[in-house]
């Protein structure tokens, strides 16, 4: 458990309501004159803390809870079953005290004027949360400078890139001093130089304000810059919590031989060759390139590259570590870790 946790939940659940819809025109008929409902479970009963200065990452597929979790943390969502306590407050009873503790950035929702320059929302932020004016000077100057926003203040939202929007909208984010911020797709659909910025800036004001953050992202790299600790949700649970680096143990024994074979070269009984390896290798055919996985404490890259060179004409050979993403999806398809 983490010490000193400013947000914990307790065996958090949330169901839905959902139509249950009838196959077929006529069925669709029925369905909108005499609806029939089914319970669907979002969040089961899952409970973790998170210690006050913690950059935590979220991670699951589309469906596993993750934006359910996030909308239950902010007080948007009361949970079916369970507590949830955020800075000594339940967010879903003191949603107006609570807003003021955290700061929320979802990557695909703008809170951004499209009409406005971005200097008229952060004075409306400030008027909203009733900052200090030499509190909001100081945390404006501050932020434009980290964000590199200084060309931007006034220049309207709709002119801006996606990435500069995104830079803006974690400012609003931050200008009433937050003690938990939850970023849910920060970097969506942004170029590398932008998520480069956006990652820099986060690590700083984890760093030098202990701010708590947590990150919700499908972009791996993210998580690997930023976070020592993951959470991983699917189906609605948690099925791990607890260290990158420990993940890395258990799942990230594996390597790749990747090959891409000569222009025009049959790869004929690739795959009886590699079932005649065993000890679990596969085999994934890119558009190009072709990989083998396999664990090297039950086979050597050695024996396996002697095999296919032996047999087959190449242009290219290495053999690379498992990444991240490839470990986080064999987690998700056995669904258990350890």
């Amino acid at each position: 458990m983490a010490t000193d946790p400013i947000i914990r939940a307790d065996n958090v659940s949330k169901t839905f309501q959902v139509i249950k819809r009838r196959p077929g025109f006529m069925g669709g008929l029925k369905t909108l004159f005499s609806a029939d409902f089914q319970e669907v479970r979002a969040v089961d009963g899952i409970s973790f803390e998170i210690g006050r200065g913690e950059l935590v990452g979220y991670l699951g597929p589309n469906g596993a809870g993750k934006s359910t979790t996030i909308k239950m943390l902010t007080g948007v969502l009361r949970p079916s079953d369970g507590e949830i306590v955020v800075n000594g407050l339940v967010p879903y009873e003191e949603r107006g005290r609570n807003a003021k503790n955290i700061g929320v950035v979802f990557g695909q929702r703008e809170q951004l004027n499209w009409d406005l320059p971005p200097r008229d929302t952060y004075q409306l932020m400030r008027r909203m949360y009733s900052i200090p004016s030499d509190k909001f000077d100081n945390n404006l100057a501050m932020f434009t400078e980290l964000l590199e926003l200084q060309d931007l203040l006034d220049i309207p939202v709709r002119q801006l890139s996606l990435g500069q929007k995104m830079r803006c909208e974690i400012m609003v984010a931050l200008l009433h001093d937050p003690e938990v911020i939850y970023l849910e797709e920060p970097t969506i659909g942004l170029d590398v130089v932008s998520k480069h910025r956006i990652m820099e800036f986060l690590q700083e004001l984890n760093r030098e304000r202990g701010t708590t953050i947590l990150l919700t992202t499908h972009d791996l790299s993210d998580i690997e810059k930023l976070c020592k600790r993951v959470m991983i949700i699917d189906g609605g649970e948690i099925i791990y919590d607890g260290r990158l680096a420990e993940i890395r143990r258990l799942y990230g024994a594996t390597r790749s031989l990747v090959f891409t074979p000569q222009d025009g070269a049959r790869l004929d009984g690739l795959e009886s060759l590699v079932d005649s390896i065993g000890n679990g290798a596969t085999v994934y055919f890119g558009d190009e390139a072709v990989a083998i996985r396999f664990d090297p404490r039950k086979v050597s890259a050695s024996e396996i590259t002697r095999q296919i060179v032996t047999k087959y004409e190449l242009k290219d050979l290495s053999v690379e570590e498992a990444d991240i993403e490839t470990i986080v999806r064999d987690i998700y398809e056995r669904g258990q870790v350890g």
